[in-house]
């Protein structure tokens, strides 16, 4: 048994242990604590920041900048799979007369021609699968002018698919000093980039920036009608030729000082630019606003030809010659580029969108040339229309727009009479072909495009529905606004002020409405007939009503003086706004 002293010293040296033990523990307890409580600390210093961060971005937009992506290439692989699968694609059928011309016409602008985007391997992968898949299924069909067929069949793909450049060309054959956007727009990427797929999302917003480029004998006018009551309907201003003109001093190289308003800017905001003019997109873009949507449209080459000689009979090149063919026949004897208005006898349309028209057929170039201004156009332009298929071309623009049926609706308007239609031989057709071999190039490249474009955004079955449904519309206000139920020949329009101008050889024919309209509807139907010079002219006034009264005094002024011709006038006030320009520059 242990005595007392050894007993307490035994129980001494355990309670020691048990309060060292004791001690040790509250000291780790405590310094965990202090540890947890520091890290809780941290955190919400962290929180409160991230908070405030967050609060000072939302106030000042920086959530849309701080990851900024390349979005325009993931969008465009999309496209392509859409245009490639496409269920709704359409083709037309051929013009069997010229089968063969037109496959060996089409073989000089295969997907070969066109590059990828040499700085993306993806991309050029896709493409090239894209290329080999559609190559060996779809085959391109060209449209007969005059008649319209929905095929069962997918159309070949795009030559150059939505999101990839074309290749560039060393050779620039633009005629004019004009530096183009190596960017392609297509109506995917212009889709995208306004947030919206198609007028039937809730996102779809009406599209009020355009820039319509107005060619020569496609249904431009018709065209131009809509967009003026468009505008107009909605207080949105147009750049409009100055002094008056009806157009925007073409044939020569569209200039931004040619609209009014620029010189002197009086116009802080211009939304549509549709009167006639000669391409030159850096010109353009002076003007119109970086969101600006470009949209232009094409003929047939043999159909726009024909019509052209009817039209234009007055020019030098035709002037001597009694028939298309006699032209035809002898047409660089007939033809000289160096003469005023000559232009409208070779390649118009390459003429109108900037190119130099004067290419042989058998030229060695004539290939590359086109596959340039083709590149070129794909470029700069987010749609092209074909007028042989009209109501489709105003279907697919009311999707792209966003537009509502109401807004696409018209009358075909500087249209001819029957009297001065001149139906053509086949062998008159393949002359026309080869005289006018870039235009016809340019035509089959986008006439196959454009059926790309309708499946992908519109699809068939919706389009053939909202085609009957902008026919019944169109029947419908022709039963209310006009007093004949459609056109008739000048000399039968009883108001002078919805006389269309006459001009060549051609009859254009012109509308009467219906009396006792009442204001509201009158308004409506005045304006879908009214020929394109006085609806120029109204807008003029319109929205610029103080030059209009300078412009009036001057025309008193000079009026008891001898008269010029058009050209030789429209000479004169290019070069007098020429010397302006100058003046004010120095």
């Amino acid at each position: 048994m242990l005595s007392p002293v050894m007993r307490w010293i035994s129980n001494q040296t355990w309670s020691s242990i048990m309060f060292r033990s004791l001690r040790r523990w509250l000291c780790s307890r405590h310094h965990s604590l202090c540890i947890l409580l520091i890290l809780l600390v941290v955190c919400i210093a962290i929180q409160t920041f991230v908070t405030r961060q967050t609060r000072n971005d939302k106030l000042t937009g920086l959530p849309h900048l701080r990851f900024p992506v390349k979005s325009s290439l993931y969008p465009t692989l999309q496209n392509v799979w859409m245009d490639t699968h496409s269920e709704s694609s359409m083709a037309a059928k051929p013009d069997m007369r010229s089968l063969q011309t037109e496959q060996v016409a089409d073989l000089h602008h295969q997907n070969k021609d066109y590059g990828k985007l040499s700085d993306d391997n993806l991309l050029r992968s896709v493409a090239e699968v894209i290329n080999i898949a559609t190559d060996s299924q779809m085959k391109a069909r060209i449209a007969s002018p005059g008649k319209t067929f929905l095929p069962k069949q997918g159309r070949k793909p795009s030559l150059e698919h939505p999101g990839f450049s074309s290749k560039r060309i060393g050779k620039d054959f633009n005629a004019g000093p004009n530096k183009r956007n190596v960017n392609a727009p297509t109506i995917s990427s212009f889709l995208e980039a306004h947030g919206n797929s198609g007028p039937t999302k809730a996102n779809c917003h009406p599209q009020s920036h355009i820039v319509f480029l107005k060619t020569h004998k496609t249904a431009s006018s018709t065209i131009l009608n809509i967009l003026y009551r468009y505008g107009e309907s909605r207080n949105l201003t147009f750049a409009l030729p100055q002094n008056k003109h009806s157009q925007l001093f073409y044939p020569f190289f569209f200039a931004s000082h040619f609209v009014e308003g620029v010189s002197t800017k009086s116009v802080r905001e211009f939304h549509i630019m549709c009167n006639h003019m000669r391409f030159r997109k850096s010109e353009v873009t002076k003007v119109m606003p970086e969101d600006t949507f470009y949209f232009s449209i094409l003929r047939h080459p043999v159909a726009m030809m024909e019509s052209i000689f009817t039209y234009f009979k007055s020019i030098p090149a035709f002037h001597t010659t009694h028939s298309l063919d006699e032209f035809l026949d002898n047409s660089w004897r007939n033809y000289n580029s160096s003469v005023l208005n000559n232009h409208y006898a070779h390649n118009i349309l390459a003429f109108d969108f900037g190119f130099d028209n004067n290419v042989a057929a058998g030229a060695e170039d004539l290939e590359e040339r086109a596959t340039m201004a083709i590149a070129t156009i794909e470029r700069d332009f987010h749609l092209i229309l074909i007028s042989e298929y009209f109501d489709e071309s105003m279907i697919l623009l009311k999707h792209v727009l966003c537009w509502s049926l109401e807004d696409v609706a018209s009358f075909r308007l500087n249209s001819r009479s029957e009297k001065t239609r001149h139906l053509l031989l086949p062998n008159t057709a393949e002359k026309i072909k080869r005289w006018n071999a870039l235009d016809w190039r340019i035509y089959l490249h986008f006439n196959t495009t454009f059926w790309h474009k309708v499946g992908s955004v519109v699809g068939q079955e919706k389009l053939n529905k909202e085609i009957s449904q902008l026919k019944e519309l169109q029947a419908k206000l022709a039963n209310i606004c006009l007093k004949d139920g459609g056109a008739v020949d000048p000399s039968q329009v009883k108001d002078v002020g919805l006389k269309p101008f006459q001009y060549g050889a051609a009859i254009i024919q012109g509308y009467n409405l219906n009396p006792h309209l009442d204001r509201q509807m009158k308004t409506k139907c005045q304006r879908l007939v009214t020929p394109e010079l006085q609806y120029t002219d109204h807008l003029y006034t319109q929205q610029f009503p103080e030059a209009t009264a300078k412009h009036r005094q001057a025309t008193k002024i000079v009026a008891p003086q001898h008269h010029r011709s058009d050209s030789t006038a429209m000479i004169g006030m290019v070069q007098e706004i020429e010397a302006n320009r100058r003046q004010t520059i120095t």
